[in-house]
């Protein structure tokens, strides 16, 4: 099953897909797309930038332009819904769905988030809907299909919420910390403290650290350390830059410290990694 909504005007695409499908494998190794797997049915395991990422029944996992993604073993019914900023960019409307910074760049580590059995339906429901929209191709589809993307991005980012250390956590305070996480994945390769970051949110960094004591076990500087990481990693993994090279573009001066730091998060030297993970 495959369903594109295009519009040659400005560039947007929506596709609704089931895996495996080829054209749509060919979608999920793009750089510019966000991307939505939902596990129907079993189990499958997704490698992430390198991880391998095991997903249930009726777990949903949020994928930016930036992963780099392979599918490495799935059941027939995953579906994957893939979108562009075109289309529709969570940056600009982030007032209507409040999950940049949170499903999407909200940290290094990939959201999943689970659905109970009344969700199930819920989102069941959801799903027909967008496939009797994509049959109907009038001047308000991309309009209406943006509508129903909308409403499964807020009730993902809902649930999300659900699994917070604390889930009673206000408003404002998550969207602090989705501030930061932004912040952190626009300045890690030249930012590399917490008080960095709290001069640009005009907090001081224990508040920030108090902050994240309230939203999960991460530390402020845990969260910019390990979006430097994977992003050595990714540079590792899929460029032929030296150890050097990377250091200098993450913004370490001295190479041997970048060593040293990345040794000290990964457990291997930069050279031990990329021997052990050659894809």
């Amino acid at each position: 099953m495959k369903h594109i909504y295009k519009n040659e005007r400005n560039e947007s695409l929506f596709s609704l897909s089931t895996l495996p499908c080829t054209d749509n494998e060919l979608l999920l190794k793009e750089n510019e797309y966000y991307r939505i797997l939902w596990l129907k049915n079993g189990k499958a395991t997704i490698r992430v930038d390198g991880i391998d990422y095991t997903i249930i029944e009726n777990q949903i996992i949020f994928l930016t332009p930036l992963n780099k993604i392979q599918i490495i073993d799935t059941e027939e019914n995953m579906l994957a819904l893939i979108f562009n900023r075109e289309f529709y960019c969570i940056q600009q409307h982030d007032q209507e769905v409040s999950c940049y910074g949170y499903l999407f760049f909200g940290s290094s580590d990939v959201p999943i988030v689970s659905l109970s059995s009344e969700e199930q339906n819920s989102f069941d429901l959801l799903y027909q809907v967008m496939l009797e929209e994509f049959e109907n191709q009038d001047q308000i589809q991309g309009e209406m299909l943006q509508v129903l993307l909308k409403r499964f991005l807020i009730k993902c980012t809902r649930l999300a919420r659900k699994n917070l250390e604390n889930p009673e956590i206000n408003q404002d305070k998550l969207d602090l910390i989705r501030q930061f996480n932004v912040l952190v994945e626009m300045h890690f390769k030249n930012k590399h403290k917490v008080a960095d970051y709290a001069d640009l949110l005009n907090k001081s960094p224990k508040t920030l650290s108090n902050l994240f004591g309230e939203y999960n076990s991460k530390s402020p500087l845990q969260v910019i350390q390990e979006r430097i990481v994977l992003e050595a990693k990714r540079l590792f993994l899929y460029t032929d830059k030296s150890a050097k090279e990377i250091a200098f573009e993450i913004g370490f001066d001295d190479a041997a410290h970048f060593s040293r730091f990345f040794k000290k998060s990964v457990g291997k030297s930069p050279s031990e990694f990329k021997k052990s993970s050659i894809i």
